[in-house]
């Protein structure tokens, strides 16, 4: 199956709600798959250590496929019965995937010598497959549910649903979702995040936010970040 054949050709800007956010959960997932890929399983700090980030990981799936089915579903099917069935149907295939994942990193935490070795070369093998599911779902969530949203909604709107998204999402999580988010997006991209986002929290609360962010830019992406916040200012 290809799904190289599906991506359109580029379309007049809209208010996209899936690419900031698809662009961070594919970085965040290629590095915590990388890192347990390389992990030294008989070295329990290590392993403590990228298990810890495998769950986190699976948390964050967890909060997004939350706020997806509270908002971006219901949307869908007010303009067009059936057109969230799909992805509702793929979400409840992810929450038993996260559900095997947690099972199988217990698993791992609790083995040793050459038990804990094949099981941790399981997970690695069980987070590939729900890596892959994911780009895949993400796809058409970015391709099929966009068509729909933009036919049926204006931009406003969309930045409605946004908004309602960023409500319910706790302080800590919205930190962790910038820290994979803005170093994954364009120049562009990330004033368009974080300019409005300086508008709608306290400064010092701005401050702590860009602060986790910096570490993750180079020195030329951080600069052109600063400058353009500078001159929204």
């Amino acid at each position: 199956m290809s799904f190289i054949r599906s991506v359109s050709a580029a379309r007049a800007p809209r208010h996209d709600l899936y690419v900031g956010i698809h662009k961070g959960m594919r970085a965040f997932m290629c590095e915590t798959l990388r890192r347990l890929g390389c992990m030294d399983p008989d070295d329990d700090v290590e392993l403590a250590e990228t298990l810890d980030g495998v769950s986190l990981l699976l948390d964050f799936c967890r909060g997004h496929l939350e706020h997806e089915n509270a908002v971006i579903h219901p949307a869908l099917e007010a303009h067009r019965a059936g057109a969230a069935q799909q992805a509702s149907e793929d979400h409840a295939d992810h929450e038993t995937s996260l559900a095997i994942i947690s099972a199988q990193i217990a698993q791992v935490r609790e083995s040793s010598g050459c038990t804990r070795t094949r099981a941790a070369l399981r997970l690695y093998r069980l987070l590939a497959i729900f890596v892959g599911e994911n780009f895949l779902h993400m796809h058409m969530e970015e391709t099929d549910h966009n068509e729909a949203l933009w036919l049926a909604c204006s931009d406003a709107e969309l930045i409605e649903l946004e908004h309602r998204i960023h409500a319910m999402i706790q302080p800590a999580e919205m930190a962790l979702a910038l820290r994979w988010m803005i170093p994954a997006m364009t120049p562009a991209e990330r004033l368009a995040v974080m300019g409005p986002l300086r508008e709608a929290v306290p400064p010092a609360v701005f401050e702590s936010l860009l602060d986790d962010v910096r570490p993750h830019l180079d020195a030329r992406a951080l600069a052109k970040l600063e400058s353009g916040l500078r001159r929204a200012a």
